[in-house]
């Protein structure tokens, strides 16, 4: 029997009924809607998810944990009280900290790769390689058409000097190197896209698994 999810849709459903959410951000709205999340969005996320991770477990030894991040927003403390996240969000992690992001809005579709929080030892030894010649490879690495955020401290932590010629990387409190414009390569086969932006990114996520 055919498999009744199709992934071939899921780039333009998501964009579609995330467009569609962000008009009519209500709890009325969605609750209509519930039905179609479900089958356009939900159901072959997991799929995507289930397909990937076997690929990235054959690619790389280990089986990753997945997660499809709910649509739901944390309305408690925050002044904007809209009930859903206008993004479908969804991750393949490793257990020393590395993980594949992939994230569709009506107004992006990208991949980040890379580790979000540094643990202490983590961080320690990621500012080692970095103020030493493998930050000269992660650098050139990520000169190749990634984004990084900006870096979350204020000051290049001791015992670096301010100057140093990666400052800007010693400032890093975690690293997620980002493959913007997808919009194309998720459009249809989105598996491949994903996939490709995986195997773009193995040198980066070779380099992290040095430090996590």
């Amino acid at each position: 029997m055919a498999d009744p999810i199709d992934l071939d849709h899921l780039f333009q459903d998501a964009r579609a009924f995330l467009g569609e959410l962000a008009q009519s951000n209500s709890r009325e709205w969605f609750q209509t809607q519930k039905t179609r999340y479900d089958t356009e969005l939900k159901r072959p996320s997991e799929k995507l998810l289930a397909e990937t991770a076997t690929w990235l477990e054959a690619e790389t030894g280990q089986q990753p944990r997945t997660k499809l991040f709910r649509p739901y927003r944390d309305v408690r403390f925050s002044p904007d009280k809209t009930p859903y996240h206008t993004h479908l969000h969804m991750m393949w992690s490793m257990r020393d900290g590395r993980a594949w992001m992939l994230g569709i809005a009506p107004d992006y579709a990208t991949m980040g790769v890379g580790i979000m929080a540094f643990g202490p030892a983590q961080a320690d030894r990621f500012r080692t390689a970095i103020a030493g010649p493998e930050g000269e490879t992660l650098e050139d690495l990520l000169a190749q058409g990634w984004r990084i955020d900006p870096p979350a401290l204020k000051r290049v932590p001791a015992p670096y000097p301010a100057d140093h010629p990666r400052a800007d990387l010693l400032r890093h409190k975690g690293l997620v190197a980002w493959a913007d414009g997808l919009d194309d390569a998720l459009t249809g086969d989105i598996g491949t896209g994903v996939r490709d932006v995986m195997i773009r990114a193995r040198p980066i996520m070779g380099w992290l698994a040095t430090v996590a």
